[in-house]
């Protein structure tokens, strides 16, 4: 069965684009989710829902690959979410990621890599930035215990309650 999946960022947007290029590919309408939210936003219940009914032998079909996901390494789950389902994934915009086929899935193992090396670089630069701060006597996280302020407040509540 063939599925799309459909987002806007904002109500001021509409839905037009994305429906007619289903139309053209004869979607059936029942089998179309959609969303109004950033595309940065982890949780989206259309996306979830259409999640969660895609089975093996199935198609997803996005007008562009930047209407399901946030970013590479949140496409690069989705496909190897879909990967391990047996699901294909083809976008319409960008024809070469159709993971049906052996380029499709050449690129997606291309992504794959891409979102890994991705992510390695955070942790490193993250880890280097740690390093750096530790170095200069700065240590991350919360302060501990209560501001001054936060110590006086809490002796007047504190107070205030005993004096009902």
């Amino acid at each position: 069965m063939i599925f799309a999946y459909a987002r806007i960022s904002t109500e001021a947007q509409n839905f037009d684009l994305q429906l007619d290029a289903f139309k053209k590919e004869n979607i059936d309408p029942k089998n179309i989710y959609i969303d109004i939210s950033s595309g940065a936003k982890e949780k989206r219940k259309g996306l979830d829902e259409l999640l969660t009914r895609l089975k093996k032998g199935d198609v997803l079909l996005v007008w562009k690959i930047d209407r399901i996901a946030r970013s590479t390494i949140h496409l690069a789950q989705l496909m190897e979410e879909f990967n391990t389902k047996g699901i294909d994934f083809k976008s319409i915009q960008e024809p070469f990621l159709d993971t049906g086929s052996s380029q499709g899935k050449f690129i997606f193992t291309m992504f794959s890599a891409i979102s890994q090396l991705e992510r390695d670089i955070i942790i490193e630069r993250t880890n280097a930035g740690l390093e750096a701060a530790k170095l200069r006597g700065r240590v991350g996280g919360r302060p501990g215990g209560l501001t001054k302020k936060a110590e006086v407040k809490a002796k007047l509540v504190a107070y205030m309650y005993q004096q009902k």
